[in-house]
């Protein structure tokens, strides 16, 4: 099942580039953790992740969008913290997108929104056609500002909160495109029997995988439906179909 949207994440800066700092505090550390924490969210609800880097290394930003494209990711999302010339004169989020269209600016507002249940104000998506890894990137791309670097209260909510914050920005993200367990696109299977007794269900699916064939069980009140194969095309299920028949199996399709 290699054909889930896999996710490429890109901790911004990192290396001799600090990006922006504030008492001590430098963005590449922040994006660092922060990524890594989001690839374990999105792993945990099936997605596959890659990262541009995963360590304190500097890429120029065309390095970054080019280990994207070569990554063959389906998406790609930059972490950075937001800054501004003065401290503690802007508080929020906002995302960036090359421009508001499409899926990229769905998911960009989909991060914003799971981020403000955390606490961060929405600033909204913003178009930002000039940035590297928004213009070079050859699939979409979002560029998430988790709040001011330069601002006290979202540094505070930034550290204190920093869990929830990680799975939000993945929420946003499986909000977009689905988890790992639904997958994109429709899967084809072919069911062998369904039965009120579990033990039932185990002895038939047990037959079945004795015989070379790969399947499971699924509960769909009140019953256990034996399902075998997970295919994408329908010419495939039906190639299954016929082997099936050919053991005796009463056989129906079922698309997910």
């Amino acid at each position: 099942r290699n054909f889930m949207a896999g996710v490429i994440l890109d901790a911004g800066h990192g290396g001799y580039d600090n990006g922006a700092q504030f008492n001590g505090r430098r963005e590449k550390d922040d994006t660092l953790r922060l990524t890594l924490a989001v690839g374990q969210a999105l792993r945990d609800r099936g997605v596959p992740v890659q990262y541009t880097r995963q360590t304190d290394v500097y890429q120029s930003t065309i390095e970054q969008a080019r280990i994207g494209n070569e990554s063959g990711a389906d998406y790609f999302v930059s972490i950075h913290r937001n800054s501004s010339p003065l401290p503690n004169t802007y508080s929020g989020v906002e995302t960036l997108v090359y421009n508001d269209s499409g899926i990229k600016a769905e998911m960009a507002r989909n991060v914003n929104r799971r981020l403000s249940e955390v606490g961060f104000t929405d600033l909204g998506v913003k178009e930002r056609p000039g940035l590297a890894v928004l213009r070079r990137t050859n699939i979409p791309a979002i560029l998430i500002e988790a709040g001011f670097i330069y601002t006290v209260k979202d540094n505070e909510l930034f550290d204190s909160r920093f869990n929830y914050i990680a799975n939000a920005i993945a929420d946003g993200i499986v909000d977009t495109i689905g988890s790992g367990q639904q997958e994109l696109g429709s899967t084809y299977r072919v069911q062998i029997g369904l039965y009120r007794n579990f033990s039932n269900a185990q002895y038939a699916l047990n037959e079945a995988l004795a015989q070379g064939f790969d399947g499971d069980i699924v509960y769909e009140e009140p019953y256990y439906a034996v399902q075998l194969g997970d295919f994408r095309t329908l010419d495939e299920a039906v190639q299954l179909e016929y082997e099936l028949k050919q053991r005796g199996y009463d056989t129906l399709f079922v698309k997910k």
